[in-house]
């Protein structure tokens, strides 16, 4: 009886890897030709996790290009750097691509992630002549707690408050934000009136109680005059994350004089809009980001 225990667990435990393997398997980043990959590259590390970032690189023609981070969401506590492969808007305008991981509430709660993606826009400053980019054409980007990220790393610019894993570079900045349903307010997102939710309780960790810390992890708090432009999309039909905190990230910003732009999508909830949308909202995207002056020049 013994035996048959045992084999009936083996085969529960291969069955449960092998459902593993296939949820994990993701489609490959397709990009141009011309174009080269470097996978897993290691931007940082923090004990024994080594945070690593695929690079994706357009032929080097002797003038350095502009470079887009992406960052995924799944709440801080899940989510795969592979899962992310829509790079094509970027592909055709000559962009690098930089798709990056970072630690999540398992491995460590705030502000480690944040870190991590500090450090992953250091990373790509210290080595912009080796990967031919163009440190004054860094855009960021992500979606829902990627979102999140892309506008603390941006936003913190000099600030180096979450810096002390990758010290050492000053005149940090991007040149835009992307900021797709992204949260703004982490203490309104765990505890406020409209949508909440323990991804963000969970992620604040032993400061769950914490407002002032809570607010020093949240974009809104660095919104300034010197703020880099920032595109905000979000649908108002958000089960997800409160829509709301976009629109105080975009007044915030507007009152600020920062360049910066709001795509609403009627009816939208977390992400999932219809292709046609997402057509739309890519073609405002690089209009965004190519009237910039930075990309003028």
């Amino acid at each position: 009886m013994k035996k048959i225990i045992i084999v009936a667990l083996s085969l529960l435990s291969f069955s449960s890897f092998a459902q593993d393997a296939v949820e994990k398997e993701f489609k490959p980043v397709e990009y141009p030709a011309g174009y080269s990959s470097k996978l897993n590259v290691v931007y940082t590390t923090a004990k024994d996790w080594e945070g690593k970032m695929d690079l994706y690189l357009p032929p080097n023609n002797g003038k350095a290009t502009a470079v887009v981070i992406n960052i995924h969401g799944g709440g801080w506590n899940h989510g795969e750097k592979e899962s992310q492969t829509g790079f094509s808007t970027f592909f055709k305008a000559g962009f690098a691509v930089a798709n990056i991981e970072y630690r999540l509430t398992g491995k460590a709660t705030a502000p480690a992630a944040i870190e991590d993606t500090r450090c992953a826009l250091i990373y790509l400053i210290k080595n912009a002549k080796e990967l031919n980019i163009d440190v004054n054409k860094i855009v960021i980007m992500g979606g829902s707690a990627g979102g999140h990220l892309a506008l603390m790393g941006g936003l913190l610019g000099n600030n180096h408050i979450f810096d002390t894993n990758c010290t050492g570079v000053e005149n940090i900045k991007v040149a835009a934000i992307i900021d797709k349903y992204g949260i703004t307010d982490v203490w309104d997102w765990a505890y406020g009136p409209n949508i909440t939710s323990k991804s963000a309780v969970n992620w604040l960790g032993a400061k769950s109680k914490d407002e002032a810390f809570a607010k020093s992890v949240s974009p809104i708090t660095y919104v300034d005059k010197n703020s880099p432009p920032t595109f905000i999309v979000h649908g108002d039909a958000d089960p997800t994350v409160p829509y709301q905190e976009s629109v105080a990230l975009y007044k915030k910003l507007q009152d600020a004089g920062v360049i910066s732009q709001f795509i609403t999508v009627p009816g939208g909830l977390h992400g999932k809009f219809e292709k046609e949308k997402n057509s739309e909202i890519n073609k405002a995207m690089m209009a965004f980001i190519m009237n910039l002056k930075n990309f003028k020049q």
